[in-house]
């Protein structure tokens, strides 16, 4: 499918390696299809948008093997590493969609998730490339269709100029609200934001709730 959105990330072909190749070749058997009788049997639906290499959607799909993780990657790198590690943990709650997430979004018709996480999205540091952040009111009403009532979204930034976007899109939209605290804070630090800390970057977490 062709993305008909401005681009939130720039499409690299990076370093990849025969591990990660390999592990593609099965990609087939772990690509989210909402119409899969297979995700009835899960309790929840939980989203990560942009799981990088993975660190953090395996780790929480471990520890709740009731809950069916979604997780959402358009690099070739990271998407073999997460179905390395799906194979060698034998993990059956979780899929992955590797287009642009918004793809997905748009063709779900009824609220579908319990709770959506976005761990540190591409900041895109300049300001004539703010438009490209995938966080604004359009993609924050994309979130609001398909997320449950009461519903938990978490975001994650270690930039502090988009850290202000994302507080003002959120505050701004009534369709969210301030949660006191949320289950994905403080849970650990991927090896990227321990990279920000190291670079003295500040780690920004927003945890807000569907109410409309």
């Amino acid at each position: 499918m062709e993305d008909n959105f401005l681009p939130s990330f720039v499409k690299r072909k990076g370093r990849i390696t025969k591990y990660q190749i390999d592990n593609l070749k099965d990609i087939g058997k772990y690509r989210f299809n909402i119409n899969d009788s297979l995700n009835k049997n899960f309790n929840k639906k939980v989203l990560e948008i942009g799981f990088g290499d993975g660190e953090h959607l395996i780790k929480i799909a471990e520890q709740d093997t009731d809950t069916l993780f979604i997780g959402s990657e358009v690099y070739q790198s990271g998407i073999g590493s997460v179905i390395g590690a799906v194979k060698s943990k034998s993990l059956k709650n979780v899929r992955i969609f590797d287009q642009d997430i918004r793809n997905l979004l748009i063709n779900i018709t009824k609220p579908y998730f319990d709770d959506v996480v976005i761990i540190c999205p591409d900041p895109w540091q300049k300001a004539r490339h703010h438009k490209r952040r995938l966080i604004n009111n359009d993609f924050l009403e994309l979130l609001a269709n398909t997320l449950k009532q009461d519903g938990e979204l978490f975001i994650s930034t270690d930039w502090d100029n988009y850290a202000e976007s994302i507080n003002e899109t959120l505050e701004q939209n009534a369709r969210f609200s301030l949660n006191k605290n949320s289950k994905y804070n403080n849970e650990f630090l991927t090896k990227f934001q321990k990279r920000a800390i190291t670079e003295n970057r500040k780690i920004s977490n927003f945890f807000f709730k569907k109410t409309i």
